[in-house]
């Protein structure tokens, strides 16, 4: 089932459409409501982080619209507003006196939005859906996931299974990124393996959780179809206080057609 929920609200910068390939700063972060290791909730921190990557698109998990426990903000509006970027925010579920689900922020323009029902596990998930445009005239989607965190993988490989599905039948190139609750040589995450190209962290600082003491990767950025697609840079930020995760930094090339 697909929902439209899209929200705009601010202004991006522009580039030239002149470009023959086009590079985007494209980040992944479980921000986990803002809420830090120190147990403030502070969501300028947050905006902080992202800031100074200077990224082109985010990807964001764990994130409260108008819930009490983080001062009933709507966090993808207010981190949109004071990036100057385009938010759209998918709900799981309602949660104390709000919503808590996911976001996506785009410098550009999003044309349409949607919301993918997923299989559910411990909680309701969706993978949240952007269309864009970038300057050059080439067309984007960006699927932003948080698949289930129980030990059996059953529910989660569906939810991935579901994914790979609705990114193979578009007919242009997508971002796939977010918090798969699953390691590298998982089912889950070998699922997009074969025509996708992963965004592979350096293997000496590959771990994206616990931010405090990272000990392993659940984090991901994949790409499709392969053949359009070059990885410049990974990096995981070494950030250990604004959140439980690291953020995911990948520097990706979209080749022209």
């Amino acid at each position: 089932m697909l929902i439209a929920i899209a929200t705009l609200i601010a202004m991006p910068g522009e580039s030239s459409a002149e470009e023959t390939d086009f590079s985007l700063r494209v980040l992944s972060y479980n921000i986990k409501r803002g809420y830090g290791n120190d147990g403030k909730t502070d969501l300028p921190r947050t905006a902080d982080v992202i800031s100074k990557l200077k990224p082109d698109f985010v990807g964001l998990q764990e994130v409260d619209e108008r819930c009490n426990r983080s001062g009933n903000v709507d966090q993808a509006q207010w981190l949109g507003e004071h990036l100057h970027m385009h938010a759209a925010f998918a709900p799981f579920m309602d949660y104390d006196g709000g919503r808590y689900g996911m976001a996506i922020l785009s410098r550009y323009p999003i044309e349409k939005t949607e919301s993918v029902e997923l299989a559910r596990g411990r909680e309701p998930r969706v993978a949240l859906v952007v269309h864009v445009t970038l300057p050059d005239g080439n067309k984007l989607t960006l699927v932003n996931v948080h698949f289930d965190y129980i030990r059996d993988d059953t529910v989660r490989f569906e939810q991935a299974t579901k994914v790979r599905e609705f990114i193979q039948s578009l007919s242009n190139p997508a971002i796939l990124l977010g918090d798969f609750n699953d390691t590298p040589e998982s089912r889950t995450v070998q699922l997009f393996q074969d025509g996708f190209v992963e965004a592979d962290k350096p293997a000496d600082d590959s771990f994206t959780f616990s931010a405090e003491k990272p000990d392993r990767e659940i984090d991901f950025l994949f790409a499709s179809p392969e053949t359009q697609w070059t990885v410049k840079t990974v990096d995981v930020i070494d950030e250990p206080l604004a959140s439980d995760h690291r953020p995911v930094m990948a520097v990706l090339q979209l080749q022209a057609n």
